[in-house]
């Protein structure tokens, strides 16, 4: 039975990833600050401790697993992102830990280890287009990514990449483009645009608004969660190191969006946009380099992803109210 260590595993993607693993009939344990929120956890053994300490960590790792998978990060949608007060902490708190992860992976001789970067750490000079965004692999260079957050990203991109080279650490780095769907924080100030928009639409009366922020047209595509966890496991199983894009390159703008989700509720709701956090006008997934290496490319459609994730967040809310 091959073994596996995932690191986040009370959020979002690291709950799901869990759940693909047992699936797949591995031994999992599971570590976070929390379990997960929304469901048990499918973890064998699940650890609730801080990764940025040392001690912790090491006690995380007691021995030698197959498969590490390194989710955990101090994260959030564009209101905690972007807003520039949790700067220090995001760079402060994932930096540390994946410091202490990967020295870890190395002394205990871990077979394979998957990092999760993400888009946020492309230019965001090649971003101002909303129509027209430029995020393939290799225009990460020279460096200018829209927010710490992406910042950190980077940089811990490089640690792990370094790693490999000096200490032949088998690794493998992949950049996520807005995850989405059932199972993710959907209030709270940490959810995404998908998760946002469905709350505020699920909680308005018919012939009401919803706030938007911005001015709707900034761009973005989204990937459910399913081809997301189905994308890491295919790089696991590969030999490509990346980094490499995991997304969707169905493009879509914010207030599209939110009427593609107006429509799905059957209700008659306005869209008001406001000032807010809006990160960089384009963003859009280039699969090229994904399909070439790893033969990958996603099934759902945005709105059949869409339509789960609000008839899962609609269920939610009526059980707070």
């Amino acid at each position: 039975m091959k073994t596996a260590l995932v690191l986040g595993a009370g959020g979002f993607i690291g709950s799901h990833l869990v759940k693909h693993l047992k699936q797949e009939n591995y031994f999992v344990k599971g570590v976070d600050l929390k379990f997960p929120e929304f469901s048990e956890t499918s973890a064998d053994e699940f650890v609730v401790g801080d990764l940025r300490n040392q001690n912790f960590c090491a006690q995380v790792f007691d021995k030698s697993y197959d498969e590490v998978y390194q989710l955990a990060a101090d994260m959030g949608g564009a209101g905690y992102i972007f807003t520039g007060d949790n700067d220090a902490d995001v760079m402060y708190n994932s930096s540390l830990i994946n410091l202490n992860v990967v020295n870890l992976c190395v002394q205990k001789k871990i077979g394979k280890v998957f990092y999760s970067s993400s888009a946020c750490i492309y230019p965001a000079h090649n971003q101002q287009d909303p129509d027209n965004p430029k995020c393939s692999e290799e225009s990460a260079y020279p460096a200018n990514p829209d927010s710490e957050y992406g910042w950190e990203k980077l940089f811990s991109e490089r640690l792990y990449l370094n790693y490999a080279r000096n200490y032949k650490l088998n690794v493998r780095v992949a950049r996520f483009h807005n995850i989405f769907g059932p199972e993710g924080t959907w209030h709270g100030g940490k959810e995404k645009a998908p998760a946002a928009l469905c709350r505020k639409i699920a909680e308005v009366q018919d012939n009401s608004s919803i706030e938007v922020w911005g001015d709707g047209k900034q761009t973005r595509s989204f990937l459910f969660i399913d081809e997301c966890v189905r994308g890491i496991r295919r790089m696991m199983e590969s030999d490509f190191e990346g980094p490499v894009n995991i997304g969707s390159e169905e493009m879509i703008s914010v207030n599209d969006l939110a009427n593609m989700i107006i429509e799905i509720s059957g209700k008659r709701v306005a869209i008001k946009n406001i000032p807010g956090p809006t990160g960089v006008r384009g963003r859009n997934s280039d699969n090229h380099l994904i399909a070439e290496k790893l033969g990958w490319s996603p099934n759902y459609s945005l709105r059949s992803g869409i339509e789960q994730t609000y008839h899962w967040i609609q269920s939610e809310i009526k059980k707070v109210h």
